[in-house]
């Protein structure tokens, strides 16, 4: 792989493990100076790397070279020699005086699991925790925030900003939550990795269908909460088996030239069963306890479209986890969902006058949704229904998509 192909992904992988450290050695207060020691870590490493070539061990490299750059700022730094760096010392035991940047990954995993719950701490709203969220622990850029948030880059940059000196205004302190916080502040949490998943799962802020890097990095922070007793709760693990049983399908919903494959148009064989039964493990563990929550049901939904036969009994199952939950957390997306499901059990005629109430008249989702289910019903109006959603598509491969649908229907009515 080429350093300019490297970076980036080094970039989302590595630089908010580097970030949770520092910020947990320097503390809240500073957490500007933890961003520009690692920003200027990966700059170093692209201007190195372009001339000396790709190093054998590139995160080692970037850790090395993160250490260095932070201890050369706290001997050259009066504000941290009077006021980070003595704090530090005197937190350090005798026998070991010298400052210790840990980059082991059990001291990456413990930082990161700090950071998760100071970040997402509830003196901020909790759009201003996930966009600070998503952008320090995991690497979004402002447009990407903006884009899941359906808002502009202005707003987000102004809402991270006023975020973080929030947390200096409290004095947060960057550490490891208790019983009571977990409880509190769990479902920011979640919902900050389930909004990453769902970026990567289906992206438009770079105009492709699936980033599988964000979905990677949704799965090792849903992973990080597992393995810590304290957030291995039952929603946790419904999260990471939604996730699983998504990225099961990813080699069969993309095409050689990254189009979109449709469910019921890709190929079964291209299947993961191993992140099936993976999905399946954390499935089970979810069931303990009383907590129902929209992971669980947004789970089980997935689970029944990794039932390869189509039979009344999947689509009832799926149709009826959708009723659960539009009841439990409504959104006009699972609305239009469920209408689809609807179709499979009751007919199109049936789905159509659900889908026609819902009245999503500035997504392409729902016209497209109505073309197929006036295909045969009304081809014509179909037609007309594809059209519009081809205006209101943002990226190339569902316009491309959309065309086919147009293309097909335009030959049965003439």
């Amino acid at each position: 792989m080429e350093h300019k192909e490297l970076i980036p992904n080094l970039f989302r992988t590595e630089y908010q493990k580097i970030v949770s450290v520092l910020c947990s050695l320097f503390g809240i207060q500073h957490i500007e100076i933890a961003e520009d020691i690692v920003s200027d870590t990966f700059l170093t490493a692209s201007e190195t790397w372009a001339i000396k070539g790709i190093p054998e061990n590139p995160s080692a490299w970037l850790y090395t070279v993160a250490k260095n750059k932070t201890k050369n700022y706290l001997k050259r730094n009066n504000l941290f020699e009077t006021k980070i760096v003595t704090e530090i010392k005197h937190n350090t035991p005798l026998n070991n005086p010298e400052i210790d940047i840990d980059l082991s990954d059990k001291n990456i995993a413990d930082s990161q699991l700090a950071m998760i719950f100071t970040v997402c701490n509830p003196c901020n709203s909790e759009e201003a925790q996930i966009a600070l969220a998503l952008n320090l622990l995991c690497g979004f850029g402002v447009g990407e925030i903006s884009d899941a948030f359906l808002s502009n880059k202005e707003v987000i940059y102004k809402r991270i900003n006023r975020a973080k000196e929030k947390l200096k205004e409290e004095n947060i302190k960057i550490q490891h939550p208790n019983n009571s916080e977990i409880k509190d502040r769990i479902q920011t949490v979640l919902k900050t990795i389930y909004l990453l998943y769902s970026e990567g799962y289906y992206s438009i802020s770079q105009n492709t269908t699936l980033r599988k890097d964000l979905c990677t990095e949704a799965m090792r922070l849903t992973y990080l909460l597992i393995q810590n007793q304290s957030t291995n709760l039952p929603q946790t693990n419904a999260l990471m088996a939604l996730m699983c049983f998504h990225s099961s399908r990813f080699e069969a919903r993309t095409g050689l030239n990254g189009e979109i494959i449709l469910y019921e148009d890709q190929d079964q064989s291209l299947w993961n069963q191993e992140l099936i039964n993976k999905g399946t493990y954390f499935l089970s563990q979810s069931s303990t306890g009383n907590t129902l929550s929209k992971y669980h049901l947004e789970a089980g939904i997935a689970y029944w479209h990794t039932i390869k036969k189509e039979t009344i009994e999947k689509w009832e199952n799926i149709l009826e986890l959708y009723n659960n939950l539009i009841i439990l957390e409504y959104s006009p997306i699972a609305a239009l969902n469920r209408t689809y499901a609807l179709s499979k059990v009751k007919g199109k005629e049936e789905a159509i006058k659900e889908a026609e109430k819902l009245n999503l008249t500035d997504n392409h989702f729902y016209y497209s949704l109505l073309g197929n289910l006036y295909s045969e019903v009304d081809p014509k109006k179909a037609l007309q229904h594809f059209e519009t959603a081809f205006g209101l598509a943002k990226t190339a491969s569902d316009k491309n998509i959309i065309s086919k649908n147009i293309e097909q229907l335009k030959l049965k009515t003439n």
